[in-house]
Parts: C-alpha cells; sequence; structure tokens
C-alpha cells in the first residue's frame, strides 16, 4: 500500500514539474514572439518616419534621413539573403560570420547618424558630411557585394543543375525513341518460318522418304515386333537392309530385339502391279 501511494506521489510530482516546464517554454516563446514583433513594429515605424524625413526635409536633416534609410536598406536586404540561403549552401556561414563583423560596423554608423539629427549645430553636422557619406557608401558597398555575391553562386547552382537535368531528359528521351534510330522492319525475319520472331524453322520429319517413281507410299518406321505383350519401344540397336527386288531400291528398317525369325515383309513394301490399258 505504502509502495503504491509513493508511486502516486512521485507520478504527481513528475506531472507538477513537467507542467511547469512546458508553461515556462511557452511563457518564454510568447515573449521572444511579442519582443520580435514589436521590433519588427518599431523598425517599420523608424524606416516610414525616415523616408518622410528624406523626401520632406532638405539640406543636413533630409541628407541624414536619406543616409540611414540607404544603410539600413542594404544590411536589412544582406541579412535576410544570407540567412535564407545559408541553410542549403554551408560555405554562407564564413560570409555570414563576415556580414556580422560588418553589422558592427554598419550599427556604430546608424547610431552616429541618429545622434546626429538632434544635433542643434547644423554647421558642424555639414562639415562632417563627405566623411559620414563615405563610411556610408563604403558599407553599403561591401553589403551589396555579399547580397550579389551570395545570390550569383546560388543562380550558378541553380543553371549547372538545370543543365544537367536537360542532358539526363535528352537521353531518357532518346531512349525512349530507340525506334527511329533501328529503321522499320519490313517481311519476316531471316530463318524464321512465317515472321514470328523466336520460333524456329520446322524441321523435316524424320525417316520420311520421297514418293517413288511409280507412285508408291512407303511407311516412315515399321513397328519393331509384331507381338501384342509390348507395350514400349526400346531402342534402336542396329538397322537391317530390306532389298526391295522389284523396285530395286533399299530401306533401312530396325531389327526387333531378340527376334530368331526374320524381319516381316509387309504388303505396303511389295510393288505394286502397273495397271495394264487395252
Amino acid at each position: 500500500m505504502e509502495a503504491a501511494i509513493a508511486i502516486l506521489a512521485l507520478t504527481f510530482v513528475a506531472f507538477v514539474v513537467l507542467g511547469v516546464y512546458l508553461t515556462v517554454k511557452a511563457v518564454g516563446a510568447a515573449k521572444r514572439g511579442v519582443e520580435r514583433t514589436v521590433t519588427q513594429a518599431r523598425k517599420a515605424v523608424e524606416d516610414t518616419t525616415l523616408r518622410a524625413k528624406s523626401r520632406g526635409q532638405v539640406g543636413v536633416a533630409g541628407e541624414l534621413a536619406q543616409l540611414r534609410l540607404s544603410l539600413r536598406t542594404s544590411m536589412r536586404a544582406t541579412q535576410d539573403s544570407l540567412h535564407a540561403r545559408v541553410e542549403q549552401d554551408e560555405s554562407l556561414k564564413e560570409s555570414l560570420s563576415l556580414f556580422e563583423r560588418l553589422s558592427g560596423h554598419g550599427h556604430e554608423l546608424d547610431d552616429e547618424l541618429k545622434r546626429l539629427e538632434r544635433e542643434p549645430d547644423k554647421r558642424r553636422v555639414g562639415e562632417r558630411m563627405p566623411e559620414l557619406r563615405e563610411r556610408t557608401e563604403r558599407i553599403r558597398h561591401a553589403a551589396d557585394s555579399l547580397r550579389w555575391a551570395a545570390r550569383d553562386r546560388a543562380q550558378q547552382f541553380a543553371d549547372d543543375d538545370l543543365a544537367a537535368l536537360s542532358a539526363e531528359i535528352e537521353v531518357e528521351s532518346g531512349a525512349l525513341r530507340d525506334w527511329a534510330t533501328k529503321g522499320p522492319t519490313t517481311g519476316a525475319p531471316t530463318g524464321v518460318p512465317g515472321g514470328i520472331p523466336g520460333s524456329a524453322p520446322a524441321a523435316p520429319a524424320t525417316g520420311s522418304s520421297a514418293p517413288a517413281a511409280d507412285g508408291e507410299a512407303r511407311a516412315s518406321w515399321p513397328e519393331a515386333s509384331g507381338e501384342q505383350g509390348s507395350a514400349q519401344s526400346w531402342p534402336q540397336s542396329q538397322s537391317a537392309t530390306v532389298v526391295d527386288a522389284a523396285a530395286g531400291t533399299t530401306s533401312d528398317a530396325p531389327q526387333a530385339i531378340g527376334a530368331a525369325k526374320p524381319a516381316p515383309v509387309y504388303p505396303w513394301q511389295k510393288t505394286a502391279k502397273p495397271e495394264t490399258t487395252n
């Protein structure tokens, strides 16, 4: 009884711990989702504000807003491009690490431009504008170079894969059209009776003899023995030559095994008398 209560208590504690763990994980995921949403909303608002300032204001303030907008747009596009392709191409990890280092310089420049927007001494800000434009252009050029290199690499891989696939399809298409290289087949194949592939030519009947000059028909094989008790045919041991004196021809007939008397002469082996005509 005590063991059952202990097992139930441990099960209850395990369920409680699991529930707390799942709750903490869910709260953390929700918090990160909210923070991500707030960050994206804040970036969208900042981009909209910078776009409005770059178009609505003139002078140093408008130029600063334009530099910030171009810098943020280029860095964000490069970041999204590298993160989207790094899972498919492992070699982009080095490029992503270089971009992280470049992002440090970009964030530093963006913060400096943001502070200069609130600077009341516009003359001092105007003196620094050539330097700020050069730094912005260098960072933008590096980010654009990484982004376009990654895109060109992905495009090259896609072109190579498409070329290989096209070659395989051409080979398969040629294999499917194999009749075009063989040409049409007319008539029956040589040595095949009736034009049926795979059939062998008919062999002549064994032991059959051509009709005699006087129209006599002969049997293929004479019976080995005239006794009724013999049900099987035994292999032929030797051949006896039967001479037809009337016809002047010879024929081979098998001799019966163990037969004491000579082979009988059958009626069809006799020469038929020619019919007389008046």
